[in-house]
């Protein structure tokens, strides 16, 4: 189901968390932030929206990283539900895009919960201090590969990078909802 996400308020404080990846490797927020900010994707394998901006998140990752700014996404489906998602294909999906960065397993759904995520894509810039400053899409290409498309999560985080915030206007990024284990 086609989901976009809720306003946020800027300046929320993110909270730390630590999750392991498909390898079994554990991350801690407080490792992964990096010296001017850290951009969480929420991400999944089987989403038509996350393999179409595959390519574009490895592209605009390298980018964030090269200015200090780190990158990290999680996968917080319920794999068993949606065995596609599961940490092994999660490890062939990593391979495929060619993520340099951790893709980290979210089995119990705390942190999506506490970030409000709500569909895969879902992009979170926070600051150097792990504020919120941007939740938006990753630019104007939606489905479309397109090689004229603006970069708007990249311009935002330079702009967080350079002031600690950002004027940049934050449109919702669109995709699959989050699949939530039943309770």
């Amino acid at each position: 189901m086609l989901q976009t996400h809720p306003d946020v308020a800027i300046g929320w404080q993110a909270s730390p968390f630590t999750l392991p990846d498909a390898h079994g490797v554990r991350h801690a927020f407080d490792e992964l932030i990096g010296e001017n900010g850290l951009l969480v994707a929420f991400i999944c394998n089987h989403c038509p929206y996350v393999k179409a901006i595959g390519h574009r998140l490895s592209e605009d990752a390298r980018i964030l990283q090269q200015e200090g700014i780190n990158v990290v996404a999680i996968n917080s489906n319920d794999f068993v539900a949606y065995p596609a998602d599961s940490p092994d294909n999660m490890k062939t999906f990593a391979a495929l895009y060619e993520f340099n960065f951790p893709y980290l397993v979210d089995e119990e759904q705390h942190v999506a919960r506490e970030y409000d995520a709500v569909c895969t894509p879902d992009f979170f810039g926070l600051d150097r201090t792990g504020t919120l400053q941007y939740r938006g899409r990753l630019d104007n290409a939606r489905m479309d590969n397109d090689a004229n498309r603006t970069p708007e999560l990249v311009n935002a985080m330079r702009e967080v990078s350079a002031n600690g915030t950002t004027a940049q206007k934050q449109m919702a990024s669109m995709g699959c909802s989050i699949k939530w284990k039943k309770r």
